[in-house]
């Protein structure tokens, strides 16, 4: 662009070094040497006065395209005619291309920031340096409520050290951490992370010149961290209990039949019994305790196999009949027409029925019928499932029966140690419906008895595994 200015000025200082040349020349020529000087005068303005209007004009040209360009003006004016226009032109398309791309690059960047913002699962807030919501995330909306842009934090959470430690932050200080308990509407553990960071906006925006402080505040949800670690803590003391038990009861025997039972041999074989249900006892929870960390291993991965609950249910109630017989109970088994097959693992269903009946027949009453039933549900897009195990014994408490599936929870503790309870059986049984992203139902009333119901949902396209069966265990055998 620089060229042809110069080229133009050369051109001008030319004809101004004539017109000089010409006044000097006059100052000795007389008359005819004012003429000709005023002459070129004319000319040289002329000249400068054509090449002035034409400049004007290509400038006026540029202002309507960089308006055409800017706000979009219906009319697009013709491009400028002089070499300089020209020039000006090429390098005004030029920077209107960088500005685009610029524009572009920064829309992609802004799409994408929100779109990690939003993707996190841990809220996230960015407040302004007057503490207002300018982001906020999905997580932090469903969190804290929908309604958070423009307002101040402290209308949010009403919590002093949070809103303390933002106005420290905002005031200078150093990146600070805050844990946060919110009871409502349960009870939830938080760990608030709070950053400063310089803000640099739209200008016509800001009050002041420079950078605007603004934070970033994140909540780190420690709930289900800090849930494991307490299950963690309970789980080693309860094992621990559970195992020290029958270990001192064996240690004590053992002592004995060293000692003073040395000789005795009626004490010696009684004693050696008690040895045994002890070893047994330990046993069964060690057993259950490797079973119970199998399940949970794989408990994210859903089983993809088909099974015909009819068959299995009459495969557990068989295994468990001599049992029912000791405590002079008779086994019901009730399978609706048509069942449909489900989405399982054959052993781990097992398990859970077998544990089920078993535990309707230890805590059933002498005598009495332990049901077992299976019908078509509508839970889930494609039904399901739904396995009951009937007892009839003493029933369970209201307020016992969300704990009744943690791990070494007893309603009473002395009779679940009397009938060989490990205090782990519902455990793994809430465990393994987890992992086949069935559902386990307690329904129970004192004096009553209890029902336990699975849901599991149904292969999709299975067709019924036989038909219809109402027996006792002892005609299906």
């Amino acid at each position: 662009m620089a060229g042809p200015i110069y080229r133009h000025l050369l051109g001008i200082g030319v004809i101004a070094a004539l017109v000089i040349a010409l006044l000097f020349l006059s100052a000795g020529g007389g008359g005819i040497g004012v003429w000709l000087a005023a002459a070129g005068a004319l000319a040289l303005l002329g000249v400068a006065g054509g090449f002035a209007w034409r400049l004007l004009r290509d400038l006026d040209l540029l202002r309507r395209h960089i308006e055409v360009l800017t706000v979009g003006s219906p009319d697009t004016p013709p491009r400028p005619s002089t070499e300089i226009g020209q020039v000006l032109f090429m390098h005004l398309l030029r920077l209107q291309r960088q500005a685009r791309g610029r524009e572009r690059t920064l829309a992609v960047e802004l799409q994408t920031a929100s779109e990690i913002l939003e993707a996190q699962e841990d809220p996230i807030l960015v407040l302004a340096g007057d503490r207002r919501v300018l982001r906020a995330n999905g997580a932090a909306g469903r969190l804290l409520g929908d309604r958070l842009l423009g307002r101040d934090l402290a209308e949010a959470i009403r919590h002093p050290e949070v809103i303390a430690a933002v106005d420290a932050v905002l005031a200078g200080g150093a990146m600070q951490t805050v844990p946060l308990n919110l009871p409502v509407p349960i009870e939830r553990e938080f760990e608030v992370r709070i950053q400063r960071f310089e803000r640099r906006g739209d200008p016509a925006e800001r009050e002041t010149d420079g950078p605007e402080p603004a934070l970033l505040v994140t909540f780190y949800d420690l709930t289900a961290s800090k849930r494991i670690e307490q299950m963690r803590a309970d789980f080693i003391a309860n094992a621990s209990h559970e195992l020290r038990t029958p270990l001192s009861s064996l240690m004590g025997f053992i002592e004995t039949l060293r000692g003073p039972a040395r000789d005795d041999a009626a004490a010696r074989e009684r004693f050696l019994g008690i040895m045994q249900q002890q070893a047994e006892r330990m046993s069964r929870l060690v057993n259950d305790l490797l079973s119970l960390s199998r399940i949970e291993l794989d408990e994210h991965v859903q089983p993809t196999g088909r099974v015909s609950v009819g068959p299995l249910l009459q495969s557990v109630a068989d295994a468990l009949e001599l049992k029912a017989q000791r405590k002079g109970q008779r086994l019901e088994l009730d399978l609706a027409p048509d069942l449909p097959q489900a989405i399982g693992d054959s052993d781990q269903l097992y398990q859970v029925f077998q544990n089920l009946v078993s535990n309707a027949i230890n805590y059933g009453r002498q005598g009495g019928v332990v049901g077992i039933s299976a019908r078509l549900s509508r839970e889930g897009r494609g039904g399901g499932l739904a396995v009951s195990v009937r007892d009839q014994g003493e029933g369970i408490a209201k307020e016992h029966l969300p704990r009744l599936t943690e791990r070494f929870y007893r309603v009473d503790p002395a009779r679940s140690r009397a009938v060989g309870g490990t205090g782990l059986g519902l455990a793994i049984v809430k465990h393994i419906v987890s992992r086949h992203r069935g559902r386990l139902e307690i329904d129970s009333e004192v004096g009553r008895g209890s029902v336990f119901t699975v849901h599991l949902p149904a292969a999709p396209g299975s067709k019924s595994a036989g038909r219809a069966v109402h027996k006792s265990v002892t005609e299906l055998s």
